[in-house]
């Protein structure tokens, strides 16, 4: 998982390398494009593009660690101090599953700029 805050390491020593699958178009308010224009001119090694790329995936990965574990009924596996752990069938399990399905379809569809 990478964190917004580890971005800003990486940015300084070395760019960003990520072969883009999809391209979606954003408008972005005066405040939030003035914040990106400020980053893109304190590391203009990383580019533009990763460095969007790059901030929006550190946020899903944020996004995706912050759903809560909601415990079901079914057990799965028993920890080190033999208590149970049951599946988790919380925010995180349907967006895990959406988000295998989309990957399925993006690595097979063409982009549609």
């Amino acid at each position: 998982m990478r964190k917004l805050s580890q971005l800003l390491e990486r940015w300084a020593s070395e760019p960003a390398h990520q072969k883009p699958v999809r391209t979606y178009q954003v408008s972005l308010p005066v405040h939030d494009a003035a914040r990106l224009e400020a980053l893109m001119e304190m590391y203009p090694q990383v580019g533009r593009e990763a460095l969007l790329r790059e901030i929006l995936s550190a946020a899903l990965d944020e996004i995706e660690a912050s759903f809560p574990y909601v415990p079901g009924e079914r057990e799965i596996a028993r920890d080190e101090f033999d208590d149970p752990i049951y599946e988790d069938t919380g925010p995180s399990r349907r967006f895990h599953e959406l988000t295998r399905k989309h990957a399925e379809h993006l690595s097979t569809a063409p982009d549609h700029e």
